[in-house]
């Protein structure tokens, strides 16, 4: 039996609620709308919904992809809601985001994998919220640039694709997706001119080389905003917690991030793909 790593005291967080946080339940809920906040059991998810945010999650509430450090349910969705892309852009609008971060599961099932849906959410959101900023963390699109050209082609602001983790530890917790896939992925995005962004999970039994490795592969490939946070084991059933990588080590991977090149780094225990979101593109900006 392997014994489970004790969770530091950095890594204990205290949901909490208030009214903004009740009003941004009740707007998702009354929308039937999903959020990786929920379905990822995100420990920022009482700041964030307590800030009126949420990150979206579109494309139903059910992944055909079973990845071991994903807390998403797994296995044939529902048809894809066509009232989808117009309840998020409404409730972009009833939070008064200045910045929506919109996410999916993977649609392996469907003929185009969700790529025309993505589009039709953005676009969507933009005509109810023009002066609203949109980022967007898509699939891998099983790497069919064709697919991914949909989205661009949409016009976000930052498209994120998410590397999750490094090169020898891709295939041991990424049920379809391919290192080598990820990353022409963000060529593809960031040759178009769309601000490229990824993010990874530490923790897993990767070693500080190994990120580093990364990171250049990242860079090489155009992508230059990056995000590092601790992975989380759900529950029992998935991939477990090799280490819990300290606030020092965090500190070192942003300070080695920007000496390489990258224009934002966001790196720390509780950092998530759309963590400080908002910030991060008005820094960017400036």
């Amino acid at each position: 039996m392997v014994e489970r790593v004790r969770k530091p005291e950095w890594l204990k967080v205290s949901i909490g609620a208030n009214e903004r946080y009740a009003e941004t339940k009740r707007i998702v809920e009354s929308h039937c709308l999903h959020t990786i906040c929920s379905s990822g059991r995100c420990p920022n998810m009482g700041e964030c919904w307590g800030r009126g945010t949420a990150t979206f999650m579109i494309g139903g509430g059910i992944c055909t992809r079973s990845c071991k450090f994903c807390n998403t349910p797994t296995g044939r969705p529902l048809p894809l809601d066509s009232d989808e892309p117009a309840h998020v852009a409404e409730s972009v609008r009833l939070m008064k985001l200045t910045h929506a971060v919109i996410t999916s599961v993977d649609r392996d099932d469907l003929p185009d994998l969700g790529a025309a849906h993505w589009a039709h959410t953005i676009r969507e959101v933009r005509r109810v919220n023009p002066d609203t900023t949109i980022e967007v963390l898509i699939p891998d699109f099983q790497g069919r640039e064709e697919l991914v050209a949909q989205v661009i082609e949409a016009s976000p602001d930052i498209l994120a694709h998410n590397m999750e983790t490094i090169r020898r530890i891709s295939p041991l917790v990424r049920s379809a997706a391919r290192y080598e896939t990820s990353l022409q992925v963000l060529r593809q995005i960031a040759g178009s001119g769309i601000k490229a962004k990824s993010g990874i999970m530490v923790g897993l039994g990767e070693t500080p080389a190994e990120v580093e490795e990364l990171m250049d592969d990242l860079l090489q490939a155009g992508c230059r905003i990056m995000t590092i946070g601790q992975y989380l084991q759900p529950s029992h059933r998935h991939y477990p917690v090799a280490e819990y990588v300290t606030p020092e080590q965090f500190k070192q991977y942003k300070e080695i991030g920007l000496r390489k090149g990258f224009d934002q780094v966001e790196s720390g225990p509780l950092v998530r793909s759309s963590y400080h979101a908002e910030q991060s593109f008005k820094s960017l900006k400036k």
